[in-house]
């Protein structure tokens, strides 16, 4: 390979004679050794007092700025706090209602499934069982935890029977019931203790609420 002409352009410096030439500028500036560039070095002035601004601690009014704010964020919780307490206090009643409503369902359903089972009973031995346990049902509990209450009316002593508002009885063969959410329960459907009952009525033709059956 031919070597340029020593009369043509003239060869770019070499890294080595860059570094030599730095390095003896900086030598002479700072006198003698080899000084670092400042990292400073071209940063606007504007820029360094910015740095300083924002390593600085926060001034009175920016403090108070944030605690403002945090206040803001608890009232605002507290608000919401507020909301959710009157929405649970509409919901509660519905739902304790919705729950009600669904055990009376549940005991007319289970009512039914005893008349069908007493029924049954009565066909094989022409009179009806003596209580729930001859049907295999002794101590079934009603959805409130309490034991379903049946009465033989051909065997049962005048006056046992649970009657209308006309104190006439609302079934000729047997009273098959439950005392409700009170517990409590008296002959006469329109006794205040007894309208929370689920009764049989009319042999059969009417299970619910006793204050359904008479209003």
């Amino acid at each position: 390979m031919s070597r340029p002409d020593s009369g043509g352009a003239r060869r770019r410096p070499g890294v080595a004679y860059v570094l030599r030439a730095w390095n003896g500028a900086a030598f002479r500036a700072g006198g003698g050794g080899n000084v670092p560039p400042d990292p400073r070095a071209g940063v606007p002035d504007r820029m360094r007092a910015n740095d300083r601004l924002s390593s600085s601690p926060p001034s009175a009014p920016q403090r108070r700025a944030h605690a403002g704010a945090r206040g803001l964020t608890v009232l605002e919780l507290m608000i919401g706090l507020a909301i959710l307490g009157v929405l649970a206090a509409i919901a509660l009643p519905a739902y304790t209602d919705y729950r009600e409503r669904l055990r009376v369902y549940q005991a007319v359903s289970e009512i039914g499934e005893l008349q069908t089972a007493i029924d049954r009973y009565i066909d094989d031995n022409r009179a009806p069982p003596a209580s729930l346990a001859q049907i295999n049902r002794g101590g079934m509990l009603d959805p409130w935890g309490r034991p379903y209450q049946y009465l033989d009316l051909t065997t049962s002593p005048p006056g046992a029977a649970r009657k209308n508002r006309n104190l006439v009885p609302i079934n000729s063969s047997y009273d098959l019931y439950s005392v409700g959410k009170d517990g409590d329960s008296v002959g006469p459907l329109t006794a205040k203790a007894s309208r929370d009952d689920v009764v049989r009525a009319n042999d059969g033709k009417f299970i619910g609420l006793a204050q359904d059956y008479e209003p």
